[in-house]
């Protein structure tokens, strides 16, 4: 097994790619720290770890108060002695995400909070409890977006994946002599309860797809796949890499109709 031996935390684990990881990370023997705010769904991915006859705890927190984030850490030293993956996966994409000229200030204090925020948190109270542990692997969550413009505006979420992308590569040089890698996981639109609610305007959600040349979405059990790689020693080379799994977009010019 890929993750055998190791503890991995992964944030935003109720649903998506997140539950997808946990599920998988699982099934390659880690034992797994599922951290959400949804307590219910949160619970639900445990027992779903703990069916296939694996091992897992579920830590409320929300990423973006430090006293939360503090505690999800010293949950999985506590339970399981040690931290070797750190997942910071959580995000969110609000609704009212739009032009620069549009966007209220608290939607984009509030996406930054989450977004960049939380994944700085992770970094800064998990990185010593890797070090704890000799070393291990963070992969944080950012976006396609984070390296070229979004098809429709939504200022703040690309921003605060910029953020992520470009905090991730200073925490790769850093610690890479102390045995610690960082990379983001750059991810294309994923099909999800909440991309169907964004994109439930047929035009809005053909604005997206029309560019991506595999002509579909992708499967959150596909990027779940990436994070394995990532988190796993396949990868003991792998550091401050942009990882794009986004079916070809940022490859394409222009897109086939």
């Amino acid at each position: 097994m890929r993750l055998q031996n190791k503890v991995a935390l992964i944030t935003g684990a109720a649903s998506g790619i997140g539950r997808e990881s946990a599920l998988l990370y699982a099934k390659e023997g880690a034992k797994v720290v599922v951290c959400d705010l949804n307590e219910t769904a949160g619970a639900d991915t445990v027992q779903q770890i703990q069916a296939q006859g694996g091992e897992a705890i579920f830590v409320k927190a929300d990423v973006s108060k430090t006293a939360d984030v503090k505690a999800m850490i010293e949950a999985a030293e506590t339970t399981y002695g040690q931290l070797n993956v750190l997942f910071n996966n959580a995000g969110i994409f609000h609704a009212k995400d739009g032009s620069v000229l549009d966007t209220d200030e608290e939607i984009w204090d509030l996406t930054m909070n989450v977004n960049l925020k939380g994944v700085f948190l992770g970094c800064k109270y998990g990185i010593p409890a890797l070090l704890r542990s000799g070393g291990g692997s963070i992969v944080n969550t950012a976006s396609f977006v984070a390296v070229m413009g979004a098809a429709t505006p939504q200022i703040a979420y690309t921003a605060s994946k910029g953020g992520v992308l470009a905090l991730t590569r200073e925490i790769a040089v850093e610690f890479a002599r102390q045995n610690i890698r960082a990379n983001a996981l750059c991810p294309g639109p994923v099909q999800t309860p909440l991309l169907d609610e964004l994109l439930a305007d047929p035009a809005r959600r053909q604005r997206r797809l029309v560019h991506i040349p595999a002509g579909r979405f992708a499967q959150a059990q596909e990027i779940a796949q990436a994070a394995l790689f990532l988190a796993s020693n396949e990868s003991a080379f792998v550091n401050g890499s942009t990882f794009l799994v986004d079916g070809g977009i940022t490859a394409a010019y222009v897109t086939p109709e």
